[in-house]
């Protein structure tokens, strides 16, 4: 078999709207740059997901020179918004952290807010490195995190969907397979591996970049949403269930931290240290 290899690379600008595929990305102490730096917020204020409006999954953001995002909608006329400044700083509810970030224009929040039929609004994370740790359980003191749900990078395998989907397709609903990849949201995508292979790895490298294999990842409701039309049915969920189901988790993908920093690139070794 061929050595593994790095397939494909996602940033997500705002959290849970639609990636950004590049091929290539810094890889920074809390994550790949750019991503998961913005996020949208209710009037509580808690975040918003594709958890709470699947209709996230539509909307784009591109990352702009300097942090901005130049945002794009059906239906809505296109929006560019600067990263703002520390005068609008507040504090918001991420799941278990309260995180200070900085609110976007107030042409941001109205955006949002009419794109999605409820008030929505638009924060920024101006520096990850003083804002989220990792869990601890799983993690080094100092290592943090910007917006994504607890850790810096998500790794899949393009041989476990395969092997995923092909459970779909023998299970109660094959019509709602064969699964692409964006339903899992990664970070990295990594080639030629054998299935389920990432569940026994420690320690990796990406190109020159080390990474520490931490924790798999358990899944959650938004694997469910078609990432095109928002359109939700019942798997991967009820295959997950049956098949890789650990206590109150069901498994696919694997969540990273970087052990330094560098550049990785669609095409470069991924190597098993451990």
């Amino acid at each position: 078999m061929a050595s593994p290899v790095l397939r494909s690379v996602h940033v997500y600008p705002v959290k849970s709207l639609a990636a950004q595929t590049s091929d290539e990305v810094a890889v920074e102490p809390w994550g790949l740059g750019g991503d998961r730096r913005w996020m949208l917020v209710d009037k509580a204020p808690r975040v918003i997901t594709q958890r709470q409006q699947p209709f996230l999954a539509r909307i784009s953001a591109v990352l702009l020179s300097g942090g901005g995002i130049a945002l794009s909608a059906p239906g809505r006329p296109p929006l560019r918004v600067a990263v703002p400044g520390p005068e609008r700083l507040v504090d918001v509810e991420l799941h278990r952290d309260t995180v200070t970030v900085a609110e976007a224009a107030d042409e941001a929040h109205e955006w949002f807010s009419e794109v999605l039929g409820s008030e929505a609004r638009l924060v920024h994370l101006d520096d990850p490195a003083h804002r989220r740790p990792v869990d601890p359980a799983y993690a080094r003191p100092g290592d943090m995190v910007s917006f994504a749900d607890g850790y810096p990078l998500l790794l899949t395998t393009t041989a476990s969907l395969d092997a995923l989907n092909a459970l779909v397709a023998a299970g109660d609903r094959p019509h709602e397979g064969p699964l692409p990849m964006d339903r899992f949201r990664p970070n990295v995508v990594v080639d030629a591996t054998e299935a389920w292979a990432e569940d026994g790895w420690r320690r990796i490298a990406i190109g020159d970049v080390p990474f520490s294999v931490v924790k798999p990842c358990g899944r959650c409701v938004i694997t469910t949403t078609d990432q095109r039309t928002a359109e939700r049915g019942k798997e991967p969920l009820l295959t997950l269930a049956r098949h890789r189901r650990v206590g109150n988790q069901l498994l696919f993908g694997q969540n990273l931290i970087p052990d330094g920093t560098g550049v990785i690139r669609v095409g470069d070794p991924v190597k098993i240290l451990d």
